[in-house]
């Protein structure tokens, strides 16, 4: 063992979920402006949307490949959302943690329950919004989906805040940088 690795302390695991429009990617990109944080690129089955990088934004592969990588043991926690499969990388964030970073998970609700679960070690935090009317505003001023879309979001939404209680923290996202700076102080990272 190298002096640099016998004083490297173990990086933490933060896992941000949420309602979507709840500001959590947001939040999410704003912290990855610190070196120290190291996004965990997620697996997906769904086809990427515009402007994604296959990469950057996701891994995105076929079912038959993705029920390879189950058996295989190479993720964390996998989870199918509205028809799709989603999973977490096991690799790297063993890596992360090896080299004492913070390995930042933005994962459904589902999936970071299910971690939650398992036992896996890290800060669970829930974005919410200030309220569903902001939370409605914010996914119609996206102008991303169709309003049955917008709907089937809210409704899901209801759903995964009510799991808010189960997280070891919530953050109200009703000022940036506020919530930024909230889950900056409880990851350790001010």
């Amino acid at each position: 063992m190298t002096e640099r690795q016998a004083t490297v302390k173990p990086g933490k695991m933060l896992v941000i979920s949420g309602p979507s429009g709840s500001g959590k990617t947001t939040i999410c990109k704003q912290l990855l402006q610190d070196p120290r944080v190291q996004f965990s690129v997620s697996a997906t089955t769904r086809a990427p949307r515009p402007g994604e990088v296959d990469g950057r934004d996701y891994h995105f592969t076929s079912k038959e490949r993705f029920r390879e990588m189950i058996a295989q043991g190479a993720f964390i926690e996998h989870a199918e959302v509205f028809g799709n499969l989603y999973g977490t990388p096991r690799a790297p964030m063993e890596e992360a943690l090896k080299q004492g970073r913070v390995y930042l998970l933005e994962i459904d609700v589902q999936g970071a329950l299910q971690l939650k679960e398992l036992g896996v070690p890290g800060v669970y935090v829930f974005i919410a919004p200030p309220d569903f009317d902001e939370l409605r505003r914010r996914l119609v001023d996206r102008r991303t989906d169709a309003p049955d879309v917008i709907e089937r979001r809210l409704r899901k939404s209801e759903d995964e805040f009510r799991e808010r209680h189960r997280y070891d923290h919530i953050v109200i996202n009703d000022e940036l940088g506020r919530a930024v700076g909230e889950v900056r102080r409880l990851v350790g990272l001010d």
